[in-house]
């Protein structure tokens, strides 16, 4: 089995494809490696195919008139992205960039279509991803118009712990390294600001804080200081886990 079609194998969305199917997308897609902090695609590139990220992480990025970076989504391994050029083959907006040392599966956006033609199922399941992804980005929005930066903060916070969330006996360690910048990128706040309500959430016993390590040590009263029930991590069956890493 080639590399790129055992990462393929991993994407729960092409988990129903025949192997037809998946060699079809085989042979015209091509996997690349990006060093961390390097560019996977930028604003105003052609948006003509779809990225399969198989190792690392990478996050879509938007620019502001003011040239600040605001974070749209974090991608992990078996996830899709740059999928809106299944949609709208024009000009990308937004960019991507490796987060840690990644590979990517790039698959041509003509095959993807043709496949999902095809595959009802899987067209179905790329039309979810995109919804679930944009409602995230709209509750962000409507955090930033309506709520503090500590009550975005502390949603933000939330959300890391059910996607990344690791159960300790300290507490609820978040599996993502982030620094206050990432995190006041997608809240659309200053670091300076994040640091100090950080600050004053260790001091309050919710957080402990380490060199881009961050322990949830009071889950129960973050999420009641915002009326939100308690997240499921990723260790609850209800949870479906990320591929595991392709052994060496």
């Amino acid at each position: 089995m080639s590399e790129k079609l055992w990462y393929l194998k991993r994407c729960t969305l092409f988990e129903q494809l025949s192997e037809e199917q998946l060699h079809d997308i085989e042979s015209t897609s091509r996997a690349r490696s990006f060093p961390r902090k390097s560019p996977i695609y930028l604003p105003v590139d052609e948006g003509n195919s779809v990225f399969l990220l198989a190792a690392g992480r990478v996050k879509i990025c938007h620019l502001t008139s003011e040239g600040k970076q605001s974070i749209l989504a974090f991608i992990d391994p078996g996830e899709l992205f740059g999928e809106l050029a299944l949609l709208d083959d024009g000009p990308r907006e937004e960019y991507a960039e490796a987060v840690d040392t990644s590979t990517v599966v790039l698959i041509s956006g003509e095959t993807m279509q043709r496949v999902m033609a095809a595959r009802p199922d899987l067209s179905l399941g790329i039309t979810k991803m995109i919804g679930l992804r944009r409602r995230r980005i709209e509750q962000r929005l409507k955090n930033l118009l309506f709520l503090s930066n500590r009550e975005r903060l502390t949603h933000l916070l939330l959300e890391l712990a059910e996607q990344y969330g690791q159960a300790t006996p300290d507490g609820v360690r978040l599996g993502i390294q982030l620094s206050h910048q990432d995190l006041a990128n997608v809240i659309g706040s200053t670091r300076e600001t994040v640091t100090v309500v950080l600050g004053e959430m260790q001091q309050e016993r919710l957080l402990s804080i380490g060199r881009r390590k961050i322990v949830i040590t009071g889950l129960d009263r973050l999420a009641a200081s915002v009326q939100r029930s308690l997240p499921r991590l990723p260790g609850d069956p209800a949870i479906p886990r990320q591929p595991a890493a392709r052994p060496m």
